[in-house]
């Protein structure tokens, strides 16, 4: 009977334990990937091309510090509207916690967006992109790497714009942002 009573307890702590723990982004990522309404992309860095492109010394470095894209996004229709405000402030939540740093907050023609970092200011290991929009839904980027630097992040973006790279691979999330 008492072992009865102590794995009742030590259970109802697990319990209690993992409703306290915040969920991470992965975790949000992993557990909503098979979800209908949302969309799920994984994308490698050699995806966009840019073995090819003529990159400064700069340019280089920041395209090796990245390894991918991650990208899940809500599509909201007129019979998810509830599920939409839960998983957006789910990941709102999620993104509001200690160990991301705020890098800016912007208001773009599609709706609300910021981009968070994890790591340190000149180590970032993790970019956020997060956008959501009213009509449309919201999506999340992770942008991975290791040692990234917010200056070559900036060279990555110049970078990517003399690649020839032309969206392969992002067709349905093209879809979901024209509506």
């Amino acid at each position: 009977m008492k072992t009865i009573k102590s794995s009742i307890y030590t259970l109802l702590l697990l319990a209690l334990a993992a409703c306290n723990s915040t969920q991470s982004l992965q975790e949000y990522y992993v557990d909503n990937s098979e979800n209908p309404n949302f969309l799920s992309v994984d994308l490698p860095v050699s995806l966009l091309n840019m073995k090819k492109t003529d990159l400064t010394g700069a340019q280089k470095d920041a395209l090796e510090s990245l390894r991918k894209l991650n990208v899940l996004a809500f599509k909201k229709t007129d019979d998810n509207v509830a599920e939409f405000e839960i998983e957006k402030a789910k990941v709102k939540s999620i993104l509001q916690h200690k160990r991301f740093n705020e890098l800016i907050k912007m208001n773009t023609s599609y709706g609300k967006a910021t981009i968070t970092y994890l790591g340190d200011d000149d180590a970032i290991d993790e970019v956020v992109i997060y956008g959501d929009s009213e009509e449309k839904g919201f999506m999340l980027v992770r942008v991975l790497g290791e040692n990234m630097n917010p200056a070559k992040i900036a060279q990555f973006i110049q970078a990517l714009q003399k690649s020839d790279y032309n969206g392969e691979g992002l067709e349905k999330i093209g879809e979901l942002i024209k509506g």
